[in-house]
Order: C-alpha cells, then sequence, then structure tokens
C-alpha cells in the first residue's frame, strides 16, 4: 500500500526530515519534500534519491498548500526558534507555521498527520519559546479532529557530539549531572519510528509517543567515550558560572534537573513496538563514529550549543 501513497515530509534538507525521507522511501513510500531552492546542494540529493521536490517555504502558504495537494501523510517539523537568530525565525513564527501546516492538512484532506515535537512539551510552562511553541502546536493539532500521532524525541545523539564539548582536551562537559540519567535517540531513528507510524494509522493516530532509544549518566558517557577514544575522557557537568551566564544553557540544565529535558519514554516498550532502536553505543561505534572522530580534533568551547 505504500508505494500508492505519498507523504509530504517537510523540513527533508534538514536531521529530522531528511532521515523520515530515507526511512519512508526505503519502504517503498512516495515522497515529496517542500524546498526553498530546488537548485541546492542538498535539494539535489533528495531527487536522485527519488523524492519529489516542490519549490516553497514555510512563509507562502499557497506554495504549502500546493505541495499538500494529494497527499496521503504528512510530516510536520519546523526550524526551531531555539536555533537562534541567525536561522532568522522567531517563537511566534514557529507558532505560526506548525498550526498552518495542520489547518492545512486537514483542509486538504491529509488522513494522517504526524508531527515531531519535543520531549519537553506537554509538561508545563518551560519558559523557552523553541518548547512551549510546540506544546501550543500539539494542542492546536489535537483540537481539529484530523488523525494525527504526535512524536516527542528525547536528545538526538549527534547534539552530544557537536564541536567544543572539551573532548579535545580530554573532557566532555553536558547538562546532566554525573549520576543523573537523561536520554537520548539517533536522528536516523526518529525516521524509522515515523515510517513505522504511516504504516499503521488505526494503531498510532490519536497518539502522544515518547521517543529515546537509551539513556545515559554522566559517569556512564564518560566510560563509553573513553573506551571508544582509547584514552581516558573525563565528564563533568557544564560549570555553575557557565550555567548563570548564559541564560539558556542555565534554564535547560535546570529543566534536565526537574525531568523535563531528561526524557520520560519506555524504551524498553518503544523497542516492542517499533524494533531495535540504537544504542548510543552501537550508534557511537556505526553512524556516530565519524561525528565522534572529528569531535576528538575540534577545539573550542561550548559556544556550539548555540
Amino acid at each position: 500500500m505504500s508505494m500508492e501513497k505519498t507523504v509530504l515530509v517537510f523540513g527533508a534538507t534538514g536531521q529530522q526530515g531528511g532521515a523520515v525521507a530515507r526511512a519512508l522511501r526505503s519502504r517503498g513510500w512516495l515522497v515529496r519534500a517542500l524546498v526553498r531552492d530546488p537548485a541546492a546542494e542538498k535539494a539535489r540529493a533528495l531527487e536522485a534519491a527519488g523524492i519529489d521536490l516542490h519549490r516553497g517555504d514555510f512563509s507562502d502558504s499557497a506554495s504549502v498548500a500546493a505541495a499538500m495537494s494529494g497527499v496521503h501523510g504528512v510530516f510536520s517539523v519546523q526550524p526551531s526558534s531555539g536555533q537562534g537568530p541567525v536561522h532568522g525565525i522567531s517563537d511566534e513564527q514557529e507558532l505560526r507555521y506548525g498550526k498552518a501546516v495542520a489547518d492545512l492538512s486537514l483542509a486538504h484532506g491529509v488522513r494522517h498527520l504526524v508531527y515531531t515535537s519535543v520531549g519537553a512539551a506537554g509538561k508545563g510552562h518551560t519558559g523557552l519559546g523553541h518548547f512551549d511553541m510546540k506544546t501550543e502546536i500539539e494542542d492546536h493539532i489535537r483540537s481539529l479532529g484530523i488523525r494525527s500521532t504526535i512524536l516527542r524525541p528525547a536528545a538526538f545523539m549527534e547534539m552530544l557530539l557537536l564541536p567544543g564539548m572539551g573532548l579535545d582536551r580530554g573532557t566532555y562537559a553536558f547538562f546532566m549531572r554525573p549520576g543523573q540519567t537523561m536520554q537520548c535517540i539517533a536522528v536516523d531513528d526518529i525516521g524509522k519510528v515515523a515510517e513505522t507510524v504511516f504504516s499503521d494509522p488505526e494503531r498510532f493516530g490519536g497518539r502522544t509517543i515518547e521517543i529515546a532509544g537509551d539513556e545515559m549518566t554522566g559517569n556512564g558517557l564518560q566510560d563509553l567515550f573513553s573506551r571508544a577514544a582509547g584514552r581516558t575522557i573525563t565528564y563533568h557537568r557544564f560549570p555553575d558560572g557557565l550555567l548563570e551566564q548564559d541564560r539558556l544553557l542555565g534554564r535547560l540544565a535546570e529543566l534536565v534537573d526537574d525531568g523535563r529535558c531528561a526524557g520520560a519514554a519506555d524504551i524498553q516498550a518503544l523497542r516492542q513496538e517499533f524494533g531495535g532502536l540504537l544504542s548510543l553505543e552501537q550508534w557511537l561505534s556505526g553512524p556516530g563514529r565519524p561525528l565522534f572522530e572529528a569531535a576528538l580534533e575540534a577545539p573550542g568551547g561550548t559556544v556550539a550549543l548555540r
């Protein structure tokens, strides 16, 4: 049946959308992507993989509507307002775009809308717009009566290996305390989960699913990274001075402490429902290995998180 159905994937040139597009194509789905510039390198790579490109962007509702015409499903992800001003999107824009995709999906008779949110959504006001906007988008989707599934991914494994975390100096800093647990997921597994959801709308429609492939403590990261590097890597939480100075990092640390950014997925149940999701160790020895090796050589401070 997937061979006869098309899914419109937003953000297909990015991490989550790209993973979803690849997973759908690998299982025989027809995939359509909304792209700003079909001649751009990433867009051409999508086209080479058999993905149908439609020119447009979120700010042009007519282009979104045209891309949505006749599709069976929609995968909705917006540029996060938490990525900073370089991406040119505000909290209000993220909210407006997320609601617009849902409204247009309903208007065009889309049979299944899958929205990717964030683990901190739906758990009370956080004070961070790129989380709170997603809560509002979730609520709007549920109010429409369209068949929908909301995915709440944990922290991306890829995010753990951004340059500037200290690995080049034999240290590693992140948000959790040494003995504190935090969940994570490989981006490709988000694609795997989304494809499974589209394949069984009766089973997954109406659900909100927290997703993660593994969980780790700071001490666990220290052991894993030391083994992978073949030398000692010492873990510590981001320094208190930095967390006090940088309000975003400080608030994220607080949300890890109170559990909202630590992850709440039932990983064992997810493995039974979606098959093998990568553990951090598996990911690090496979698709994550080039990122790890690059991070071992990349100097700099924690500004990479911004």
